[in-house]
């Protein structure tokens, strides 16, 4: 679950990490009263979206007056923010972040992820961070560095290696070090898959700031981080996605044509492998899991079926803990009650699966059966064309 940048900020704080103030605002007015408060002669305006790239889209913008403040807030609340990370159908803008600007003299990043290769907390850093940070990991690898962590997290060679990377010394190395271990405490204490700093800029009055901010919470730890649970903004989330969540879903749309619904990870990988094999396209990610009900599969085709690309649906099912026969009786509701008009390929397997195909054959609806994972992909791509 991502978290926007006021969002993370507010939680940095807590961690004694140097962020600087801003204010959340829904309407032009709440910005231009905002700037008013700050007294400050520049402020900054940051469209709140979950996507990076905000800058070169025109979603941050330097404003040096509170009627400016406004006059910016008008033109961005509400705007479509097309930016790489959100594709040609953008992100429309609901809120704004008024925060004070910061005199830069030097930009650098900095972010911390689980590196799985590794079993470690990592910590990835460049000393030429800011908007272009993309571009220099893929041109210039070599000034990027990576720390991985013991389970003792950050250590005292590890600061000097960052310090050095970034040029500083004596009490700016130290600041920078208590940075780090922040960091590492936030991250471990709630949750974090991702903690992005970019950029941390060193101003000219040697001061560190953490100018932007994005974490990512690791979802299957949201029981006990309840208070960055309430932080889950729907606005930014695909209905679809937040559909399955609620029904116990693992859903992630593609850009395919082929439905999937599958009962288990490893299945559902290895479907959408056979279908783009058989030179289909699989339009989306979704695993019902393992102990799965009739009412669970009515509610999954129904996020298959609000999804305007798909032209087929595959059912691709292994019943260990999941019965056929309970899995077929959801099948046939959910294309009753939804008026499945797609092609419809179902492949049974393991415990019930001759109850199983016998309730699908006497429903008189118009499901096609599959023996092997073979067969029903080809059955699919020949139903929905290539």
């Amino acid at each position: 679950m991502n978290l926007h940048e006021y969002q993370a900020k507010e939680l940095l704080k807590k961690y004694n990490l140097p962020v600087i103030d801003g204010r959340l605002c829904y309407t032009p007015a709440e910005v231009e009263a905002a700037y008013d408060f700050f007294q400050t002669p520049l402020c900054v305006l940051k469209a709140q979206v979950h996507a990076g790239g905000r800058g070169k889209a025109g979603g941050i913008k330097l404003v040096k007056s509170p009627v400016e403040a406004r006059t910016v807030a008008e033109q961005m609340i509400g705007m479509k923010l097309i930016t790489p990370q959100t594709g040609s159908a953008g992100k429309i803008v609901k809120k704004v972040y008024l925060t004070k600007a910061c005199d830069i003299d030097r930009e650098f990043y900095l972010s911390l992820l689980v590196d799985r290769s590794k079993r470690a907390i990592t910590l990835i850093a460049s000393a030429e961070g800011g908007v272009d940070i993309e571009e220099t990991a893929a041109k210039h690898p070599e000034k990027i560095v990576k720390l991985a962590f013991s389970s003792l997290g950050p250590q005292g060679f590890e600061v000097a290696k960052l310090a050095a990377l970034f040029g500083v010394s004596g009490e700016l190395a130290k600041k920078l070090g208590e940075i780090v271990i922040n960091l590492y405490k936030a991250f471990t204490q709630r949750d974090f898959s991702l903690i992005e700093i970019n950029p941390l800029v060193l101003t000219k009055s040697e001061e560190w700031v953490l100018l932007d901010a994005k974490c990512s919470v690791d979802e299957n730890a949201l029981y006990r981080q309840m208070e960055l649970k309430g932080m889950a903004d729907y606005d930014e989330i695909d209905p679809k996605d937040l559909k399955a969540g609620k029904f116990g879903l693992s859903y992630i749309a593609l850009e395919g044509n082929i439905g999937c619904l599958v009962n288990g990870a490893g299945l559902a990988m290895a479907t959408m492998d056979i279908i783009k094999l058989n030179g289909g396209n699989p339009a989306n990610f979704l695993d019902v899991g393992g102990g799965a009900s009739k009412e669970t599969v009515v509610e999954a085709f129904k996020i298959l079926l609000s999804d305007s690309q798909v032209r087929g649906i595959l059912v691709n099912i292994f019943g260990g803990i999941m019965r056929c026969d309970l899995i077929a009786s959801g099948i046939v509701e959910a294309a009753s009650e939804l008026g499945v008009k797609v092609p419809l390929v179902v492949r049974l397997q393991g415990t019930n699966v001759q109850q199983g195909r016998e309730i699908l054959s006497k429903s008189n609806l118009r499901i096609v059966p599959a023996d092997t994972m073979d067969e029903a992909a080809k059955k699919i791509v020949a139903a929905v064309g290539r």
